[in-house]
């Protein structure tokens, strides 16, 4: 076993080599014959891995933002290994309570360059959202946080930069009123999201409002969506004439 390079007295996180070569020598043990990028998702509902599917042919297929907008969508708990610089960080997501359990501190994540985590595994959780009466498998809820500011900056700073499917295609967007807005939205983000609680917009209208363009648009409404935050409509008479949709590729 490696030795351990984290701070006295963080908790010992493995290192992504060795994580990855247990994994190899579990996948030979079973005689798994799939790609990784399959057998990474292998304990997973059938429905979950539906979902998914839909992201198989993006390059590393799923990533950490789309599973977890499906984690919320699917109300399954999901334990999470992503690849966080040298080690492997576990996380597990209880989207019913909407928290998740980390073992470092939130601020050290929330530090994180978001678009240098990389998902190496996703299966069901065998821990318990904080105060089940499992106490035996129930996180500690001094290591469980909101999953609303873990989603803002997955949103906001990691490597996705198109919309997710649930909100692509010919759309006008709004805002719920009652959606709280985190203090590190800055910059054209905030009176970007204000404004959206009086108009409906679309993405390429979005794109133009000052300080804004499409990669900052799609982003947040990516994480307004993750946040339950955005309504989104196609039927409005300006749905139809935003052709950027369908036109991804010239971009």
């Amino acid at each position: 076993m490696d030795e351990p390079t984290q701070p006295m007295g963080a908790p010992e996180l493995w290192r992504v080599s060795t994580y990855l070569r247990a994994q190899r020598e579990t996948d030979a043990q079973r005689g798994a014959g799939a790609p990784v990028r399959d057998s990474r998702f292998a304990s997973l509902t059938p429905s979950l891995l539906a979902d998914l599917d839909r992201f198989v042919d993006e390059p590393g297929g799923p990533e950490l933002l789309e599973v977890m907008a499906a984690c919320l969508r699917h109300s399954q708990n999901l334990a999470l290994h992503v690849k966080r610089g040298e080690h492997v960080l576990p996380l597990t997501v209880f989207p019913r309570e909407r928290v998740f359990h980390c073992p470092i501190p939130l601020s050290d994540l929330l530090e994180s360059r978001f678009d240098e985590l990389h998902l190496l595994q996703c299966e069901a959780a065998v821990m318990r959202p904080p105060g089940d009466e499992n106490q035996a498998l129930a996180a500690p809820a001094a290591n469980c946080h909101p999953v609303g500011p873990l989603l803002w900056q997955l949103a906001l700073r990691g490597p996705r930069m198109v919309p997710l499917p649930e909100i692509a295609g010919p759309a006008v967007y709004r805002v719920t009123p009652d959606l709280a807005l985190p203090a590190t939205l800055r910059g054209a983000l905030g009176p970007a999201v204000q404004r959206l609680r009086e108009e409906p917009v679309s993405l390429r209208a979005l794109s133009n409002w000052p300080g804004m363009d499409r990669e900052r648009a799609t982003r947040l409404l990516n994480a307004l969506y993750l946040q339950s935050g955005l309504i989104v409509s196609r039927a409005h008479p300006a749905a139809g004439h935003d052709s950027w949709f369908g036109m991804l590729t010239d971009w």
